[in-house]
């Protein structure tokens, strides 16, 4: 079978572009999705769960927040699927249709005082359609940079898109930390805290714009074009779904990445998230300073993760993967006790080291999970074993940090739930082979897929 010609190398000035349009989509996602997890800890009980303890209104607002974990598996599947199928940019493209109308649409929802319960199950509606396109966009977001980029570089390309979380994570908490600055809590209550969600339907013009303006990966269209002329030949196997020849020739990559994921996806929800809701009820901090120490932590996040990227370049993914597991499992403890002093210099410390030592984690997850899976599944197996790992994961870990707090009243027992996970992803991690010198052309499925009469070196990808 003839394959595709090569594709020529994107130029600088092309890849530059590329990383932008990934980047742009992905903190635009990460924007809407943090602005409701930072929304759950502060306003939500009240809006939408008001005849409840506060504490258990918390709880309740950070379960419809779970939600949108739960549904981003069936993202990921859906996304995966037609991604590996139709290609990445049209998937991106309708990934951020999706998230950034649901947010819009939250921004104008009637609360609990208005409509009753019809409140809480807009609102846990809106958050399964944020939680759905998110699901899909984060795969095919670092692939579409991993694809296009330079091979001895991929680490510190791929790195960019997700650079899109702090990056999320400072607009959505600058855009609050502003707001709630500037009004004050019972303006914010009762119409402020909209106006970070409106204005997530003007990003997202900016977002379409930019992300209609690159082209589809060139690994994709080679892989694509090979399909197409297998198709053709009517000697070779049909192609089979890409949902399939993940889960039967990619079983244990997938529990890798779940793996892998179950540190870095608890660690940051606790350190963003949860810290909302301890720093003001157990630290005695405002919600102002836990806003701006989160704001300033996240800013030094998106400045290292780059920096992550272009080390695991040079040493591999698995060291620098390693590092910032163990780094965040031997920090809890500190932590914690870091911001029971209520500084705000401590404060600071505490989020900025974790977040560092996330971002050793986060870092080369992009290219790392790009690298275990071939072309023509490769948007599936990525997004399946990241993106189910955060049911289990980032999910319930606001939930179960609350509830400890709420059980215990200490933060020993949240310090070693987070210490566990840094366990299980150094196992999951361990255990992996390492995946920089890979050529994402050269990743084939099973040779249980080629045609039985194709010659010993015959590929497909």
């Amino acid at each position: 079978m003839a394959s595709a010609a090569p594709s020529a190398p994107p130029t600088p000035a092309s890849l530059k572009r590329i990383v932008a349009a990934s980047l742009i989509g992905t903190t635009i996602e990460w924007y809407d999705f943090f602005l409701y997890g930072s929304a759950a800890a502060l306003v939500f009980n009240k809006l939408f769960f008001p005849d409840s303890d506060p504490l258990v209104g918390t709880l309740l607002s950070f379960l419809t927040y779970a939600v949108g974990f739960a549904a981003r598996p069936l993202g990921a599947l859906v996304f995966g699927h037609y991604g590996d199928r139709i290609g990445r940019k049209k998937l991106l493209v309708l990934s951020l249709l999706m998230m950034g109308g649901a947010t819009f649409a939250i921004g104008l929802l009637p609360t609990h005082a208005s409509v009753g319960t019809a409140a809480p199950v807009l609102l846990t509606t809106l958050r399964l359609i944020q939680g759905f396109a998110l699901g899909g966009e984060w795969g095919g977001a670092v692939l579409l940079v991993s694809e296009h980029g330079d091979a001895r570089r991929r680490g510190f390309w791929a790195s960019w898109p997700q650079t899109g979380a702090p990056a999320g994570q400072l607009l959505a908490t600058g855009v609050l930390s502003a707001l709630t600055a500037l009004l004050s809590d019972d303006a914010f209550t009762s119409w402020g805290w909209r106006i970070p969600f409106l204005l997530s339907g003007v990003l997202v013009i900016v977002g379409l714009w930019i992300r209609l303006s690159v082209d589809e990966s060139p690994v994709f269209k080679e892989a694509l074009a090979r399909a197409e002329a297998r198709k053709a030949d009517r000697t070779a196997v049909a192609e089979k779904m890409p949902l399939v020849s993940v889960l039967r020739h990619h079983w244990k990559d997938v529990l890798i990445a779940m793996g892998a994921r179950m540190a870095e996806n608890i660690s940051y929800y606790v350190i963003t998230a949860f810290i909302l809701v301890y720093a003001t009820t157990s630290a005695g901090v405002s919600k102002q300073t836990a806003l701006n120490a989160v704001l300033i932590a996240s800013a030094v996040h998106f400045a290292v993760i780059p920096a992550w990227g272009s080390l695991s370049d040079r040493i591999g993914r698995r060291p620098v993967y390693l590092l910032g597991a163990v780094g965040v499992g031997l920090w809890m403890f500190p932590f914690f006790s870091l911001i029971d002093t209520g500084g705000f210099g401590n404060l600071i410390l505490a989020v900025t080291v974790g977040l560092v030592l996330h971002g050793a984690m986060y870092a080369p997850q992009a290219a790392f999970f790009s690298e275990m899976f071939a072309t023509r599944m490769r948007y599936s197996g990525a997004s399946i074993g990241a993106q189910f790992a955060s049911v289990a994961a980032g999910a319930p870990a606001p939930l179960i940090a609350t509830a400890l707090l709420s059980e215990y009243d200490n933060s020993t027992p949240i310090a070693l739930y987070v210490i566990a996970a840094a366990a299980l992803t150094v196992l999951a991690v361990g255990v992996a082979k390492e995946t920089r010198h890979r050529d994402l052309s050269d990743v084939e499925p099973s040779v249980h897929e080629q045609p039985a009469t194709a010659p010993a070196d015959a590929r497909t990808v």
